[in-house]
């Protein structure tokens, strides 16, 4: 047998990616404010080459746009970009989902388990980034019974795109426990190994929460409704 490879180590270009998303998820880095690249490599304590081609990597993405010679930017979606990133979402995630119900096995169960048992106890502290992290986690697991791991990057960079919106609709439009409450006929659709059901249970909770995010997102011109008909259907 041969021996096991030793992972590669990230690169300073994915720590840079890796740093500045976090940065975003954790407020750091504000929408719309601008930000120095000089700065940036500063506090990574790296040269600004790496800095340079993460930042066109999560301009890729949308989650950043670049203005020469001046630094980057967050950047929030508009309803149309949501509805684009939602339509990919459902497009990977309900089939993934019918996925985990037929490969879940007992060790998976339990993992998925562990995740929604600190979902629940983040509900009952109020503690919102524990819960999005959590939910985070469990979309991962059901990502990883399903699908390889560009499917789990892409999904990764989309959720960090609608991240900063998505936490808004949790302040203003629905509780941790309204969200809580999606995944559980998810979560029992895959304990009971039923596809079908988990697949519909996951578009039901990916057009809630899609919903939600465009109407977070539109101006009065946007007709969230037929947005979500005409990308996602």
């Amino acid at each position: 047998m041969p021996p096991a490879q030793t992972p590669r180590p990230p690169s300073l270009t994915e720590r840079t990616i890796e740093a500045v998303r976090d940065g975003i998820r954790n407020g750091t880095f504000v929408p719309g404010e601008l930000y120095s690249v000089y700065q940036l490599a500063d506090r990574l304590g790296v040269s600004r080459s790496p800095v340079r081609e993460a930042l066109l990597r999560l301009a890729e993405t949308g989650m950043v746009a670049i203005e020469k010679n001046r630094g980057f930017r967050v950047v929030l979606p508009g309803a149309r970009e949501l509805a684009e990133i939602m339509a990919v979402r459902v497009a990977l995630e309900v089939p993934a989902a019918a996925q985990a119900a037929r490969r879940a096995g007992a060790r998976d169960r339990a993992a998925l388990e562990k995740e929604r048992e600190a979902m629940q106890q983040a509900v009952r502290d109020g503690d919102e980034g524990a819960f999005l992290l959590h939910d985070q986690r469990l979309h991962g697991l059901l990502l990883n019974l399903a699908s390889n791991s560009h499917t789990i990057r892409i999904i990764e960079n989309l959720r960090d795109a609608t991240r900063l919106i998505g936490m808004s609709t949790i302040r203003t439009s629905r509780s941790l426990e309204d969200v809580y409450a999606e995944h559980l006929p998810i979560l029992t659709a895959v304990e009971n190994g039923d596809a079908d059901a988990a697949s519909l249970a996951m578009r039901r909770h990916l057009e809630s929460t899609g919903k939600l995010l465009l109407r977070g997102a539109a101006t009065e011109n946007d007709d969230v409704d037929r947005l979500w008909e005409d990308y996602v259907g």
